[in-house]
């Protein structure tokens, strides 16, 4: 699998927002998805609503999904990231009209404590959660997903590196 990278969101996928919420020790906050039989875990993501930002949508799903807004930004990224779905699961998921989403990424950092998060939400995406360590996730998602990670990871990693391990230039 690979994914797309653009200026723009490209025509076929599904405008989104991706949310990387790291806590007090950079570690990122990853659900396990309630609508698979599996353990497929993830960052929080969901659609741009007609007329919504990017940022108003990321804020939006951070409560709807993980029930606070206890947060700080700390960076947009510059591009959009877009993943095809299985074909299978294309056919399936919004009648068809996409092949996948295109994701706009948000980094954040969690100001609150662990009781502030609450995935008992009224249209539950999560089973359970926990904070990883970033090196660590990308075996943990599902495949479809590994390259956006990979590239989120990588524009966003200056937020969790130790300063002894930035190389210098």
């Amino acid at each position: 699998m690979s994914c797309l990278v653009t200026d723009e969101p490209p025509p076929g996928y599904r405008p989104c927002v991706g949310l990387l919420l790291l806590d007090r020790t950079n570690r990122i906050f990853v659900g396990q998805r309630a609508d698979l039989s599996f353990p497929a875990w993830q960052m929080p993501q969901g659609g741009i609503d007609p007329g919504e930002t990017p940022l108003a949508a990321a804020l939006r799903e951070l409560r709807e999904e993980i029930g606070t807004d206890r947060v700080e930004l700390l960076k947009e990224s510059r591009v959009w990231r877009s993943y095809d779905l299985p074909p299978e699961l294309a056919r399936r998921m919004w009648n068809g009209r996409y092949r996948g989403q295109t994701q706009r990424w948000f980094a954040f950092r969690f100001l609150g404590e662990d009781r502030d998060i609450d995935i008992d939400q009224p249209h539950r995406e999560f089973r359970a959660w926990r904070w990883a360590d970033p090196t660590q996730l990308l075996s943990e998602v599902v495949p479809f997903k590994r390259d956006v990670y990979a590239g989120v990871f990588e524009e966003f990693r200056c937020l969790w590196m130790r300063p002894e391990d930035r190389k210098e230039g």
